[in-house]
């Protein structure tokens, strides 16, 4: 089976969009996974792939996620704070 390829023109913005939407889709996945849900961990790798593949065409391909968010995020906040 073979995949055709197509070329599309989308601005960084709407790149920026579904990069987005993907990666609340695979937090979705992931714990559909987690619970043990048929299919999530399959789907899960294709959205992460298109997510990895989406991340290398990104004009800001810094890894904004890991500053913004999680411990590294907790972390600044507080620093802010103080």
């Amino acid at each position: 089976m073979t995949e055709t390829t197509k070329k599309l023109e989308i601005s960084q913005t709407e790149l920026d969009l579904i990069a987005n939407a993907l990666e609340t889709q695979s937090k979705i996945l992931c714990m559909q996974a987690s619970a043990g849900g048929h299919g999530a961990l399959a789907r899960l790798n294709e959205v992460k792939r298109v997510l990895a593949t989406i991340a290398s065409h990104r004009e800001d391909a810094s890894p904004r996620r890991a500053e913004n968010s999680g411990l590294w995020g907790l972390m600044r906040s507080m620093r802010q704070a103080t």
